[in-house]
């Protein structure tokens, strides 16, 4: 009887390893069948997303009448977002808030607007495109939107606003993608959760068509546009729009071939953002990196993306008081640009220009001084791809072609950059400069006698003269090699 128990046990134990493997395979191999789920399987390798790709710095420019109160009013402060104000409520909000919000437009007056300088400022900084807030949550648009009467034609400005932006920055050979928020707090057929009555569906169904009629007419009205940056897509009656959403995307890419769209603007029919329920992205790049860095380039899993950042901590629209918060220096945002650029990906630093048009004098400074830096050393950051090779403590490299550039955040104090290589990389080392001046650079093969080491080490000289508190770049020029670089055989052991 025990023996009749064992060997049913373990043919118990075998059928249910069996079972258990079988199923593992079946999840590894299985889809789910999707209407409204990715139409893609990898990346887009056509000239308008390869051109995408080669930007490295971006611009953010947050902009609406939320700059009028700048994150204040009567003496109370908003806390949250500026460009959320809007949403301000309870007790600490002031006395009929939202009605005092929705007439300010008729004060909206940016007499010192000028997008010409704008796009100049941004060229100096050396973005290579700009997202620019048409409309954001509180449903004002910044053109003349004929589906609207919220909108900057009912001001006493008057002038398009969006036009004044994709023309003057168009003109600098920056790349406009317009910003749209599908939340709309103007419009009366809007709501956050599913409508439940009648009414609510068919007003829904109304805010709908307003929304697909506004995108196509900003893709009408403005043609240079290269792509569409969407926000605000994450409320549940949005995301159970997964066919609407899917049909109005097809409709706005065949309107604008070679349109550009991030993986925010819609869910599939299971709810699922950026990536449908097979893990398939839904868009031309991932846009979650909303103020935060991949750790490393493995979890990116190939994907094209860009990082959105803030120079305070948490303001994209104006406020006026920055006294309680760090203010991101311009070497903070250089180290942001190559982590984003070394993983192949794209850094946008966000402004939020006042209610008269100008943007703050501690923004155009650090703008001001990341361009010195992207003056001097852009070949390392534009155009340039993951190079392959381990991040180095001291910096990161990027790659183009046969040249590798290691940009350096912490000098050595020996004044020695060690190069770890591996192996199985299939370019070495012969020669180094510094980008800026061209200076020619000693390096010098290294065996460090390890056995077992799967790397090859090369020291690189730095001059002693170097002083200097701002990054800089190291240009390596790399030659195919068919050897691993070993002098030695490993340790027996």
């Amino acid at each position: 009887m025990k023996k009749r128990n064992l060997l049913l046990g373990i043919l118990i134990t075998i059928t249910s390893i069996s079972t258990y493997a079988q199923q593992a395979t079946k999840s590894k191999t299985d889809t789910i069948p999707l209407k409204y789920g990715s139409h893609r399987t990898g990346n887009r390798t056509d000239a308008d997303m390869e051109r995408w790709r080669s930007y490295g710095l971006g611009q953010f420019i947050h902009w609406g009448v939320y700059a009028i109160p700048g994150g204040h009013w009567e003496g109370k402060s908003y806390n949250g977002a500026a460009e959320w104000i809007r949403s301000w409520s309870g007790v600490s909000a002031p006395a009929n808030w939202r009605t005092t919000y929705d007439n300010l437009y008729k004060q909206f007056n940016p007499t010192d607007f000028d997008a010409n300088k704008w796009a100049s400022q941004a060229k100096d900084m050396g973005a290579k495109y700009v997202i620019f807030t048409t409309k954001h949550h509180d449903g004002f648009s910044l053109w003349p939107s004929k589906y609207t009467d919220y909108n900057i034609a009912n001001t006493p400005y008057k002038k398009d606003i969006v036009k004044q932006v994709v023309d003057a920055y168009d003109a600098q050979g920056i790349d406009v993608y317009l910003y749209f928020s599908i939340i709309d707090w103007n419009h009366k057929g809007y709501v956050s959760a599913v409508p439940k009555t009648e009414a609510d569906s068919v007003a829904y169904e109304d805010f709908k068509q307003f929304t697909r009629n506004q995108l196509i007419e900003l893709l009408k009205n403005y043609p240079k546009a290269k792509g569409l940056w969407f926000d605000g897509t994450w409320d549940a009656a949005w995301v159970k729009q997964s066919k609407f959403a899917d049909d109005l995307e097809k409709e706005l890419r065949a309107l604008h071939p070679g349109l550009i769209i991030g993986s925010r603007f819609r869910a599939d029919e299971n709810g699922k953002r950026h990536f449908d329920s097979n893990g398939k992205m839904m868009g031309d790049y991932e846009q979650g990196w909303e103020r935060k860095l991949p750790t490393n380039i493995e979890v990116l899993n190939g994907r094209d993306w860009d990082c959105v950042m803030t120079i305070p901590p948490n303001q994209w629209g104006y406020n006026s008081d920055w006294k309680s918060s760090y203010i991101k220096t311009a070497n903070d945002l250089t180290d942001m640009l190559l982590n984003a650029v070394s993983m192949n990906g794209n850094l946008v630093v966000n402004f939020g220009p006042d209610g008269n048009g100008n943007i703050r004098s501690e923004e155009a400074h650090t703008a001001a001084k990341l361009g010195e830096w992207t003056k001097l050393n852009g070949e390392a950051i534009y155009g340039v791809r993951y190079s392959g090779l381990p991040k180095p403590d001291y910096g990161y490299y990027t790659k183009k072609d046969n040249k590798l550039y290691l940009t350096i955040l912490n000098k050595p104090v020996n004044n020695v950059l060690r190069l770890t290589i591996p192996n199985s990389f299939k370019q070495k080392p012969t020669s180094a400069f510094l980008l800026n001046g061209k200076s020619q650079l000693q390096i010098t093969t290294v065996d460090m006698g390890m056995s077992g080491d799967a790397n090859v080490y090369f020291d690189i000289q730095l001059p002693v003269s170097l002083n200097t508190t701002s990054p800089f770049v190291v240009t390596i020029e790399l030659n195919e090699t068919k050897t691993n670089g070993k002098s030695f055989g490993d340790a027996k052991t």
